[in-house]
């Protein structure tokens, strides 16, 4: 493989912004960081001229549905790298195909197209692995999700799924359920993520899940409990817990609609930088024009509404999913929460790559790691985005 060669730009490092210092990769690497113009070009490498605009580490989505008019439920290894190949034009280099709640069927047809399309995707995001959303949640926070496909967990059912692939790398559930608290050690086990989502549960419920392996939040705010009352008394909820319990991480859908900036900005300050992700949530509207669309798979989902920045039930009174894209929830982070551009960026590379174990080879701009990279300009605007020293998209 051909050298590439990034120089003349602003690196976002771990360390902070530095400019006067060219990228060089090869064999799908970093390779060395040194000085502009201290290199000795050789017969074939390719050279970037980032022209002073930002050089960053890849964009990682930790949860994302669809995009390009594509859902990942379709069923079809074309919807796939469909797309893999439409968010990589908004720097997104790696990426976590999420499912819906739906039947066994549907799910097991998933993992085989994963796999397919996984290697036959080279063009678009990298898949990183499988995120189950459901079917284990609450029927009363259950969002735009099937409730006629929701469950309790059941130890034959889910160690089936799980024997069915290894490709599963996070699992949404809410922990309240009977036998959650026993899925969430399975998959720990499993060397799974255990996620909390679509939750009704009170805040003694979230400590012993935590306990218990779930150790994350899906999309903050979004389809669970805060304060409640029950026969009178106060109760505090998962977003309470979220708080209180100082190693749990989350992820929050930064696009200033699902949080507006009192939000987005609560949640830096009281989270932070390192226990915070960004994630699209993306459902096939993603980079498609406003109109009537469709969450979930084509045989099976459910009408909505594109408008407003944002996928909204037909009678619009709630949500249905984000069409953010992952460059939108930097811009949005930095340009309305008033986050500086290094935390915005770590959001989306470095903390997502820690909270899913891969931070040794992805998230950061560091010797040795992926060459996983974007290039954008100071609104944010994507030039170049580069996967494994590969450029999967340019402007």
């Amino acid at each position: 493989m051909e050298r590439l060669i990034i120089t003349n730009g602003k690196l976002i490092l771990p360390t902070g912004i530095e400019m006067g210092q060219t990228l060089i990769c090869e064999n799908g690497k970093i390779e060395q960081i040194i000085p502009n113009g201290s290199y000795q070009p050789l017969v074939g490498d390719k050279v970037i001229d980032a022209r002073q605009n930002y050089v960053s580490p890849g964009f990682i989505d930790m949860h994302i549905h669809g995009g390009g008019g594509h859902d990942f439920m379709d069923g079809t290894v074309e919807a796939f790298l469909g797309v893999a190949e439409t968010h990589a034009k908004y720097g997104t280099t790696a990426m976590v195909p999420t499912t819906l709640t739906s039947t066994i069927e549907e799910l097991m047809t998933t993992f085989t197209v994963y796999r397919k399309a996984k290697e036959m995707n080279i063009n678009g995001s990298q898949f990183i692995g499988l995120h189950l959303e459901g079917p284990y949640f609450s029927p009363k926070q259950c969002g735009a999700q099937d409730p006629n496909f929701l469950k309790k967990p059941q130890a034959e059912e889910y160690n089936a799924i799980l024997e069915a692939s290894k490709d599963i790398i996070r699992w949404s559930v809410a922990p309240e359920l009977e036998g959650a608290l026993a899925l969430g050690q399975t998959l720990q086990q499993h060397h799974i993520l255990p996620s909390i989502a679509h939750t009704d549960a009170i805040y003694e419920e979230v400590e012993k899940a935590f306990t218990a392996g779930y150790t994350h939040v899906t999309h903050l705010y979004s389809a669970m409990s805060s304060v409640t009352r029950k026969n009178a008394f106060r109760y505090a909820g998962v977003v309470e817990a979220t708080y209180l319990i100082e190693d749990m991480t989350v992820e929050i859908i930064a696009d200033g609609i699902h949080l507006p900036k009192p939000l987005l900005q609560f949640v830096y300050k009281f989270k932070g930088v390192d226990k915070t992700a960004l994630c699209t949530d993306a459902m096939r509207g993603a980079g498609m024009p406003d109109g009537e669309s469709i969450l979930g798979s084509l045989n099976n989902g459910q009408k909505v509404i594109i408008e407003d920045g944002v996928a909204k039930m037909p009678d619009r009174k709630a949500f249905a999913g984000s069409v953010a894209t992952t460059d939108r929830l930097v811009r949005t982070m930095i340009y309305l929460a008033g986050v500086p551009l290094i935390d915005a960026v770590r959001m989306m590379s470095l903390t997502p790559a820690r909270i899913l174990h891969i931070d040794k080879e992805k998230g950061s701009l560091e010797i040795g790691k992926d060459a996983d990279i974007v290039i954008f300009d100071n609104q944010i605007n994507i030039n170049n985005t580069i996967l494994k020293g590969h450029v999967i998209y340019t402007k």
